[in-house]
């Protein structure tokens, strides 16, 4: 009986293809695991931005006042000045975070010089409009959302990412014999490891995240039957009150002031301040 041999090519390239179907399956699972992950995170932000952070925000702004007042008292002293201008961008980067979030929006920063650099030279490649195929101008649509996406987040890790992926396409080996087909699969398998790669780095960051950290004492305390975040907003509101009252006796201070120059010296100093 004549047994049919397949060639040594066709042999590695099954092998690669059995390879690359298990990490298909091994990435649709750390996929889903991430997705869980980022959702539950996410989902826990939103309730301490809620809860704490927005009190946090209003702390911020009060301490600005506070050491704005306490220039009004030492106009001199540049220690003062300096602290009270960092108090005032700390409290405007907390109110524009608290914002985005109840806009539900990232806060994000402008994109480097950088990302604008890879942004155009992508852009450049993928363009919808420089493909005929229909086809393939649709694929090329997707690619560009994605570009946008990562562009508008300041993400240059995801944009250096897009421009080494696109560099590395499987789709860009045309041909279908064997060694088309095995430099197809090599490439698809290069593709998810670095995906795997990716994904283990970002779980590890998340898990060892600030705010990955407090949802678990958050989850912890709930099993104790306490409220964590509840406990914190109540400390905070405390702090407000102090630091409300801490306020009101500096402007009061200041206003004293005013008053006794003006009639004594007949000068409204407050025009000057």
């Amino acid at each position: 009986m004549e047994m049919n041999v397949l060639p040594p090519e066709e042999i590695e390239l099954n092998r690669k293809r059995r390879v690359l179907e298990r990490l298909k399956d091994r990435l649709a699972d750390r996929e889903e695991e991430m997705t869980e992950l980022r959702g539950l995170l996410e989902q826990f932000e939103y309730q301490y931005k809620t809860e704490v952070g927005r009190l946090y925000a209003e702390l911020d702004d009060i301490d600005a006042l506070i050491a704005e007042e306490e220039v009004k008292l030492v106009p001199d002293d540049e220690e003062i000045k300096k602290k009270a201008e960092e108090l005032r961008r700390r409290a405007e980067e907390s109110a524009a975070d608290a914002q985005a979030r109840a806009d539900g929006r990232s806060f994000n920063s402008k994109p480097t010089a950088e990302a604008k650099k890879a942004y155009h030279k992508l852009a450049r490649t993928i363009h919808p409009d420089l493909a005929l195929d229909p086809g393939e101008k649709e694929k090329r649509h997707g690619l560009m959302a994605q570009l946008n996406d990562a562009y508008s987040a300041g993400d240059q890790k995801r944009l250096n990412r897009l421009v080494e992926d696109l560099r590395n396409s499987p789709d860009l080996v045309k041909g279908d014999s064997i060694g088309d087909e095995w430099v197809r699969a090599v490439r698809q398998i290069s593709q998810i490891n670095a995906r795997l790669k990716e994904l283990r780095e970002e779980k590890s960051a998340a898990e060892t995240s600030e705010l990955y950290i407090l949802q678990e004492k958050v989850e912890a305390e709930t099993a104790e039957g306490r409220n964590l975040l509840k406990q914190m907003a109540e400390r905070t509101r405390t702090h407000i009150f102090k630091s409300e009252r801490r306020l009101e006796n500096l402007r009061n201070v200041n206003k004293a002031q005013e008053e006794y120059i003006k009639e004594r010296f007949g000068l409204d100093i407050s025009t000057f301040r």
